[in-house]
């Protein structure tokens, strides 16, 4: 593969050390996965239970003896030049650790990775950030401060918006027009036309007013069929007011949209995102042009779909897709006449990737970054939009805001606004923060309704943000 070819040939060192912060499932792989990585050694494994950093390090098979505790910067630099595996409940002492080249945040808190990956670029370290919640807040400003330190922030393969972004960039660099692009929903939607049901098959617990299965009535199997030529609209609006019942995307898919959004330019056509619940099939047909019988108003638009499929049908695995035309007519030709899924009239294709892997493919980030000074991402990150929250039911003044996972909030994509009184607030600058007046079910959340913290290191950055981008 050409990026082994690149390591080989280009690579400014001989293996990247990395530190891991937040030892969650997403980085206990990226730990696990690198003693069969070359080039890649995980050194420094930290999280707060410091019983999940030392875990991390024991299921990637390293024996109790190889691994030593470090409570300072100077003991884990001592442990690293004799060979061991640190693990410590103390990431503040990452930055400081003079051997470590890169740093994997992981800690799912904007708030504290904030602190770590700033303080990582002020070291000279390279940053790769997993915590999206903290991306798709300050990103483009600790991009503009790793290119000054003359270090790399990058997003990570393994996350759907920086595989996106890559697919994205492939698709542009050969010349193929994307018309839009997206990501699948982990949960897919499976119909069994003879029970006359759809279930969703998800690893997520299901919480009401959602259901795992619903009926389907017999006035709407109709709908529920292949979709045919013209009928895009009349077919994604109707299989949205069927499959309500079903869960449905959350404010962390939302998340990751707005991020590619940022790293792309591409644009959500409404702020909640269109999510059709489509074959994979029917991708090319629905989110096509509507000139073309699709729903797509222009092109370089984002959003998300839900797998629709049968039983026994393979589905995108939480994969990304794009629909893509080629501008030139012979090229389209081939094109759409080789194997590709495309609509009736090949106007529209779909290119996906039917996988992500998480931690387990993470590595290729690590070594771009550690070995070639490079990020996985796109050139022109900059902060063009803002995931915001809306109230899903009455908030009271001094109830702390929830993260994306919270059913107290819902979550938009909305062009970027600087923090200023009455403009809609950053999603993870309510994160933990306290309510300052009483908030009614339905109601936008802007910054005069939000307590700011006292000392916080991420509205700072965001403050520096607005200042460099958006005044």
């Amino acid at each position: 593969m050409i990026y082994q070819q690149m390591f080989e040939k280009f690579r400014s060192r001989d293996e990247v050390r990395v530190a891991v912060i937040g030892a969650g499932q997403y980085a206990t792989a990226i730990v696990t996965q690198e003693p069969q990585t070359p080039y890649l050694r995980v050194t420094v494994v930290a999280d707060v239970n410091v019983e999940n950093a030392r875990e991390a390090l024991r299921k990637a098979g390293h024996p109790d003896d190889a691994l030593v505790f470090a409570a300072t910067a100077e003991e884990a630099e001592s442990a690293i030049a004799a060979g061991k595996r640190v693990y410590t409940d103390r990431g503040e002492i990452v930055a400081a650790i003079g051997s470590v080249d890169l740093v994997c945040e992981s800690t799912g808190v904007p708030e504290a990775g904030a602190r770590y990956a700033h303080d990582a670029i002020e070291a000279g370290k390279h940053v790769a950030v997993v915590t999206k919640d903290l991306d798709v807040t300050v990103g483009p400003i600790l991009r503009r401060l790793a290119d000054e330190k003359g270090v790399v922030y990058t997003p990570v393969d393994g996350d759907q918006h920086g595989l996106l972004v890559q697919l994205v960039e492939w698709a542009k660099s050969i010349g193929l027009s994307v018309i839009s692009a997206g990501k699948a929903t982990d949960g897919e939607f499976v119909y069994d036309a003879d029970a006359a049901t759809v279930t969703i098959h998800t690893d997520k617990t299901i919480h009401p007013p959602y259901q795992e299965t619903i009926p389907v009535a017999p006035a709407d199997a109709k709908y529920l069929g292949m979709i045919p030529e013209g009928h895009a609209p009349e077919y994604v609006a109707e299989r949205a007011r069927i499959l309500a019942g079903l869960p449905q995307p959350g404010s962390y898919d939302l998340c990751e949209m707005a991020i590619a959004a940022n790293y792309t330019g591409y644009a959500p056509q409404v702020d909640t995102l269109l999510h059709a619940p489509l074959r994979i099939t029917e991708i090319p047909i629905a989110y096509a042009p509507v000139a073309d019988g699709g729903v797509i108003e222009s092109d370089g638009t984002i959003d998300l779909a839900t797998c629709f499929r049968a039983p026994e049908e393979s589905g995108l695995g939480g994969g990304v897709f794009i629909v893509v035309r080629a501008d030139n007519a012979y090229s389209n030709h081939i094109m759409t006449t080789k194997g590709q899924i495309a609509n009736a009239d090949g106007t529209a294709t779909v290119i996906y990737r039917p996988y992500h892997l998480c931690g387990v493919e993470t590595s290729t980030s690590l070594l771009v970054a550690g070995l070639l000074g490079l990020n996985t991402g796109s050139e022109d990150y900059r902060p063009r939009f803002d995931l915001v929250k809306v109230a899903a039911r009455d908030i009271a003044a001094g109830e702390a805001f929830g993260n994306d996972h919270s059913p107290q909030l819902t979550a938009r994509i909305v062009p970027a606004a600087p923090i200023a009184s009455g403009n809609p607030a950053s999603a993870h600058l309510l994160t933990a923060n306290r309510a300052a007046v009483d908030i009614a079910a339905g109601t936008l959340i802007t910054y005069d309704m939000v307590e700011r913290p006292a000392d916080s290191l991420l509205w700072r950055l965001r403050e520096q943000q607005d200042q460099t981008f958006l005044r």
